[in-house]
């Protein structure tokens, strides 16, 4: 038989949303502070998945001021197909509120914003049969809008809020058959979480909780996948149900931690008596009907194409004057705004990590500058590999702690900046989630300048939303990079 494994999108992608048109499926997660936000991403079986873009790509859509804390901005968005047309509703957390977007295509562009004055965050969008368009917002309430203009028409009502946990919220409206089903989130995105469900014969209610609630929770378990819920559901081309959801991977020692946030799962769904039914979250289960893998993007990235590949992103913004892959053809040039990472205002391009056992390196060329590869979490939680006046030093910002770890000469380059990341295997008491190893390469061989504890770049230590980002920065001058690698140890780590 042939299996899938979880997650499907590993790394920092909270919050998924997925919708179905035609033989194509569409998804998109939560990308808070960072630009460009709410990455898109397409498949044909629900299992591989790649990026083909960005929704919010431009700060005429959005602009995300340096006000805005880490973990705030985007929040939760939605992805529907309706009538030939597709919509995102999101809600950007302090810099505005909810607005939608639509678009013919799903590689864009998309609209401009449409603003919606409703309370709250996670909004959902559905459609009744006369063409009415419902609007749920985490509470849980709905609300019918106008979606073209953004007005709201009716309520906002209460809805089934739930089992009685903390936090309900992550509704999202389906009608399926004679019934319309609500499913939401409840019990905290932290070992808490899980996904519940009621039904009713129109969004106005009343509700009936499902006699099975929850539909699916991990809390209380051993399970290596934790903290799963936020779920939304989507019927596949050959009339299977399945549920994308979030969840996390805890390593090291008690109480664990997650270092490369929250993930993208995957389980099927069956229905039982009107209702739906789902079992745990499975690092490996049955693979869907169809099987189409993508190809995935490469190792290196050569900067090479005329912009950057859309799963480059940087805190906050990115302005034009900060970056350029023509001024030196087959190198990304980097021009510093801000003199410290320690604060919002700097120029960072990264990724997400997105495997527990990576190597991650870049090649920077000679040049007056300060500059480097980082792995960061926010502002006061990351690890920096810094080149400056002929010194290549470590630097570690944990809290409010900033402290230089290890300073080595270095010629005057290229150089190859690297950071090696290895998970505990059977950790025992006080041992780290991870360990970093940072080096640089130079014509006369490899300098390993420190050894990191990972636990400091985790979610339990840091909080927020957010996972690990690895990338290229420059506080200083101008600095030129002329590839960036990421390779996966264990694909399935």
């Amino acid at each position: 038989m042939r299996t899938y494994g979880n997650p499907v999108l590993p790394g920092f992608h909270p919050d998924p949303s997925v919708c179905r048109a035609g033989d194509d499926y569409y998804l998109v997660c939560s990308s808070f502070e960072y630009v460009p936000a709410v990455p898109l991403f397409h498949s044909r079986d629900l299992v591989h998945w790649r990026q083909i873009g960005n929704v919010v790509d431009r700060p005429e859509q959005l602009t995300l001021s340096d006000d805005v804390p880490a973990s705030g901005g985007i929040y939760a968005p939605t992805i529907r197909h309706h009538d030939g047309r597709f919509y995102v509703i999101t809600t950007a957390v302090g810099a505005g509120g909810t607005f939608l977007v639509t678009a013919d295509r799903p590689e864009g562009p998309w609209s401009d914003p449409v603003w919606i004055d409703l309370p709250g965050i996670d909004p959902d969008l559905a459609w009744d049969e006369d063409g009415n368009c419902w609007c749920a917002m985490a509470g849980v309430t709905v609300a019918r809008i106008d979606p073209g203009t953004g007005k709201v028409l009716e309520g906002p009502l209460p809805m089934w809020s739930g089992t009685g946990l903390a936090d309900p919220e992550a509704p999202h409206l389906y009608r399926i058959g004679d019934w319309w089903y609500l499913l939401i989130a409840e019990g905290g995105t932290g070992p808490g979480h899980g996904v519940s469900v009621a039904r009713a014969r129109s969004p106005r209610g009343p509700w009936e909780p499902a006699p099975g609630n929850p539909l699916v929770s991990h809390r209380g378990t051993g399970l290596p996948v934790q903290c799963t819920g936020h779920g939304d559901l989507v019927r596949a081309a050959d009339g299977s149900w399945w549920m994308v959801l979030l969840g996390t991977r805890p390593r090291g020692w008690f109480p664990g931690f997650h270092v490369l946030g929250r993930e993208t799962f995957l389980v099927p769904v069956a229905w039982s008596d009107g209702w739906p039914e789902a079992g745990a979250v499975r690092e490996r289960h049955p693979a869907p009907a169809a099987w189409a893998p993508v190809e995935q993007p490469p190792v290196r990235d050569d900067f090479t194409g005329p912009e950057l590949a859309p799963h480059w992103i940087s805190p906050h913004r990115r302005p034009e004057g900060c970056w350029s892959l023509t001024e030196r053809p087959g190198r990304l040039t980097l021009t510093a705004t801000g003199d410290s990472l320690d604060r919002p205002g700097h120029t960072f391009v990264g990724r997400r990590q997105q495997h527990h056992d990576c190597r991650v390196a870049a090649l920077l060329e000679p040049g007056a500058a300060r500059a480097g590869l980082s792995v960061r979490l926010d502002e006061a939680h990351h690890y920096d590999l810094e080149v400056s006046g002929g010194t290549a030093a470590v630097i570690a910002r944990i809290g409010p702690l900033r402290r230089t770890v290890a300073e080595r000469p270095v010629p005057a380059g290229p150089l190859t900046l690297a950071v090696d990341i290895r998970a505990s295997r059977n950790p025992g008491p006080q041992d780290a989630p991870d360990t970093l190893v940072l080096t640089v390469g130079t014509g006369e061989g490899t300098i390993r300048l420190a050894e990191l504890d990972g636990r400091y770049l985790s979610t339990q230590v840091a909080t927020g939303f957010t996972g690990r980002v690895i990338g290229m920065y420059v506080t200083e001058g101008q600095a030129a990079f002329d590839w960036f690698d990421y390779v996966p140890a264990d694909a399935t780590a």
